[in-house]
């Protein structure tokens, strides 16, 4: 851990960008869990809760190209904070949203948020680049990792705390006030003067998202790689909305026979809270141990990939056929463990081999399939659970797991030629 310590101490950029992702992130997971009270007390229906991340991924989805273009074209650093205080002020109506009638108003303000988020997301995936060196790419994602998954686990408890104590208004002023925060943050970064030139001048024009696409289109390799969390989310997405019903009617706080001691208002929120500091766990420390293991060289990544497609499945059919509840958490700690170091290591290969000019474009192209794919994958986890029940819909996303991890190691076989000029690169560079 002193590695992460000593980059964070050194690269005064990195912080500050560092710093941002906490707050801000320790805020979403805030509005997570207050959304998720509320929709569930509203409509008590599994499709409700899927429209709700549907409301969170298709903004993602269609305005990515867009973001993409942009973080090209403007500077990343202050998209990123326009991006931030535009949604402090999107979630304060939040506090509107008051009657079943209104929820229109609710997907509606959820749909801007994450209209923002798509314009925030791609910039800062981009800047991480301009930022650390290329040899701390690893690092600098795995850190990225633990923090979100040390943010889901501390935002969802404090979430889940704050909700049933103070109420769901509580959490979605907390989230507008660590909006602020992160824009501050991000406001004390300092890009280089070149940089700042290069990005203004990186594109031509509106229909630069089309170069994108032909770049990726000649680099299949690159293609593949941007298209590895696509496949990934199509089988992890879907279970974001199932572990809500495990938590609260599956395995209820009070199977744990913990009323005496610890008497709880909202016993459905408290085992999802604990179900969320598990997953932190596995995909905080999960791709940091993978690195521990496997090393930064480009084969390792590679491999450390195939390792997470195949944790994914296993926990994600441990989840399902699980009777007691240390089970559950203990598969949903291997499934975190697996998708976290998806996660990490294709990012950190990206950020890695993709050009500047071409970064902000490729990475929206990865954003936009991504939340494509986990869209359809909450959609159909929806409809599964109400037709066919919590377990026998956890189950078909497991076996989908297993498509997910064979169609890697095709990728992976058949890649080995094109792959051959971005490992001579890795070599060079120092990092082999």
């Amino acid at each position: 851990m002193r590695e992460y310590f000593d980059l964070l101490r050194r690269n005064r950029n990195y912080r500050y960008l560092w710093l941002g992702s906490v707050v801000s992130q320790l805020g979403d997971w805030f509005n997570l869990i207050a959304s998720a009270e509320i929709i569930t007390n509203m409509t008590n229906s599994g499709v409700a809760i899927s429209y709700l991340f549907l409301a969170r991924f298709l903004p993602l989805f269609l305005f990515s190209p867009l973001a993409g273009v942009l973080a090209d074209r403007y500077s990343r650093r202050r998209i990123m904070i326009v991006s931030d205080l535009l949604r402090a002020l999107t979630v304060l109506g939040f506090l509107f949203v008051q009657a079943t009638g209104q929820i229109w108003l609710f997907y509606a303000l959820t749909v801007m948020q994450f209209i923002l988020s798509a314009l925030f997301t791609p910039a800062r995936s981009a800047v991480l680049s301009n930022v650390v060196e290329k040899d701390e790419l690893v690092a600098a994602n795995a850190l990225d990792s633990l923090t979100w998954s040390t943010m889901l686990a501390l935002g969802a408890f404090l979430g889940g705390v704050v909700a049933a104590v103070l109420g769901a208004e509580a959490a979605f002023i907390l989230d507008a006030l660590t909006f602020l925060l992160s824009a501050w943050f991000i406001s004390r970064i300092v890009m280089a003067a070149t940089d700042r030139k290069k990005i203004v001048q990186a594109s031509s024009g509106w229909f630069d998202f089309v170069d994108g696409f032909r770049y990726l289109w000649h680099e299949p390799f690159i293609l593949g790689i941007a298209l590895v969390k696509a496949v990934g989310s199509l089988v992890w997405g879907g279970i974001n909305v199932l572990e809500i019903t495990f938590a609260q009617e599956v395995f209820p706080f009070e199977s744990l026979g913990l009323g005496d001691v610890l008497p709880v208002e909202d016993g459905g929120t408290a085992m999802l809270g604990l179900v969320y500091v598990v997953s932190g766990v596995g995909t905080g420390l999960g791709p940091i141990f993978m690195r521990r293991l496997l090393g930064d060289r480009f084969g390792r990544v590679m491999k450390g990939i195939g390792v997470g497609f195949v944790l994914l499945p296993i926990g994600i059919l441990m989840i399902a056929f699980s009777t007691l509840f240390a089970g559950f958490l203990t598969g949903t700690l291997i499934r975190t463990v697996g998708s976290g170091t998806v996660w990490v290591f294709s990012a950190a290969m990206l950020q890695r081999i993709v050009p500047d000019k071409y970064r902000g474009r490729v990475f929206a192209f990865e954003f936009a399939a991504l939340t494509l794919t986990q869209s359809i994958s909450t959609f159909l986890a929806g409809v599964w659970q109400d037709a066919w029940g919590v377990r026998q819909a956890t189950a078909v996303f497991g076996l989908l797991g297993l498509i997910a991890a064979l169609l890697w190691f095709v990728f992976y076989a058949y890649s080995q030629k094109q792959s051959r000029n971005h490992r001579a690169g890795w070599v060079v560079s120092g990092v082999e």
